[in-house]
């Protein structure tokens, strides 16, 4: 036994002491949170219960009558509100995928010595600070059938001439097109940041050994890019999923119903004076949008928790 050592009664007074002036220390940083949750509960919580409630009524602005899961089945009885229910899946999981693909591509040319890299990575970049209504508006003038850039560039070198936004067919395509021009900077962006954090050894290495530009790529930038991948996925998922500007701005949903998504439906609704049926529509896209996401979020942190 060495004659250093301190009494077993001395250190566990030590202790209590350390815990304690722990305790005492955690209690004052913690009113630092008191105004963050205020603000959540005010601007969040009540909102959200509230809907779920009004979903359940109807209700104008004087007065509310409860009548259960009503608004709820008709508006899966609703063939318009069906459909925008499956544009919004279509529309979300398309500009999501077209995102990554492109944002991982651009992302891998950008940050290679490339002739003009600085001007291209603001070229990228530059669609994302237009405002959306600005460029749905762009677009339309642009693709317009009839007095279009587009149409008469196509038109004088004999190529034909599509309705764009007003073939029932090509509308909702061609808005997700538009709506991957302007938000693929972002990704591209995210792409980059998850590109330069690699550490240089692993390509010398690889360059070394003679391994080729694909299996470089496929061996070390896409294994190692993928928590980038993963950012990119689900703030491209919500955001085709809770899309409404730009289709509102170019199509208003049309023609007919053919680009209708949930937001757009939802808006139509509260235009009409629905207000339960259109409130029963943010519950709904609220739910699909976590039960798309949660499922996704978990999957990712899993796999890079096991990385």
């Amino acid at each position: 036994m060495t004659t250093n050592a301190l009494p077993v009664q001395t250190v566990a007074r030590l202790s209590r002491r350390g815990i304690a002036s722990r305790t005492r220390r955690s209690i004052y940083p913690s009113w630092f949170y008191i105004p963050a949750i205020a603000l959540y509960v005010v601007f969040f919580a009540v909102p959200t219960f509230a809907s779920f409630y009004f979903a359940m009524t109807r209700w104008s602005l004087f007065e509310a009558k409860f009548i259960g899961f009503e608004n709820f089945v008709e508006f899966f009885q609703d063939p318009q509100l069906v459909s925008g229910f499956i544009h919004t899946f279509e529309y979300g999981f398309i500009t999501s995928a077209a995102k990554v693909v492109l944002g991982l591509a651009l992302a891998v040319l950008l940050t290679s010595p490339v002739i003009g890299r600085g001007y291209l990575r603001a070229v990228v970049f530059f669609p994302v600070l237009v405002s959306t209504i600005g460029v749905g508006f762009v677009f339309k003038s642009l693709l317009d059938p009839f007095h279009g850039m587009v149409n008469a560039v196509l038109g004088a070198v004999g190529l034909p001439q599509p309705g764009w936004l007003t073939d029932p067919n090509m509308a909702l395509l061609t808005i997700a097109g538009i709506d991957v021009w302007k938000g693929v900077g972002i990704a591209t962006l995210i792409f980059m940041a998850g590109i330069v954090a690699i550490p240089q050894e692993y390509y010398e290495a690889a360059r070394m050994d003679g391994a080729s530009g694909w299996r470089i790529f496929r061996a070390i930038t896409l294994p190692l890019s993928r928590p980038a991948m993963a950012t990119v996925i689900i703030l491209s998922l919500i955001s085709g999923l809770r899309s409404f500007d730009l289709i509102w701005a170019t199509t208003g949903g049309g023609p007919g119903f053919a680009s209708d998504v949930i937001a757009s439906v939802i808006y139509k609704e509260y235009q009409s004076g629905f207000f339960g049926l259109s409130t029963a529509g943010n519950v709904i896209l609220f739910l699909v949008v976590a039960a798309v996401m949660v499922p996704i979020s978990w999957f990712f942190n899993r796999r890079e928790v096991e990385l």
